[in-house]
């Protein structure tokens, strides 16, 4: 059983970044793949971001490369979801997820946080 909880997410002018952070419970963080989300209003829930259980490979959305950097500290049990460059479009609420593998498809995450507000204005 892992649980966990999400945080720094905030209203950000565009352009401007935010780092958010997804703290794990439990002993076997290192032995899952991790995601990062997001839903908008209105619109289902999109993948953004996913990253190996060691950290050396990670993956990402069309729609973020570039912009966004996932990484992970197995060690903190904690993973990180750097965002640059925010536009307008990228508001929304932004869950992390541990799974199996680092894939884009939510179906194969078992865990999943509550989720943070992250709102852009223009």
């Amino acid at each position: 059983q892992v649980q966990l909880v999400e945080s720094g997410g905030g209203l950000v002018q565009a352009g401007g970044s935010l780092r958010l952070s997804c703290a794990a419970s439990g002993r076997t963080f290192s032995s899952y793949a991790m995601g990062w989300f997001r839903q908008a209003p209105g619109k289902e829930r999109e993948f953004v971001a996913a990253i190996s259980r060691s950290g050396a490979s990670t993956y990402y959305a069309d729609s973020v490369k570039g912009r966004f950097t996932i990484s992970r500290d197995n060690a903190l049990n904690t993973v990180y979801l750097q965002m640059n460059s925010l536009k307008p479009e990228d508001t929304a609420v932004y869950y992390c997820a541990a799974g199996t593998a680092m894939v884009a498809a939510a179906t194969r995450y078992n865990y999943w946080g509550l989720g943070t507000q992250v709102t852009v204005s223009s």
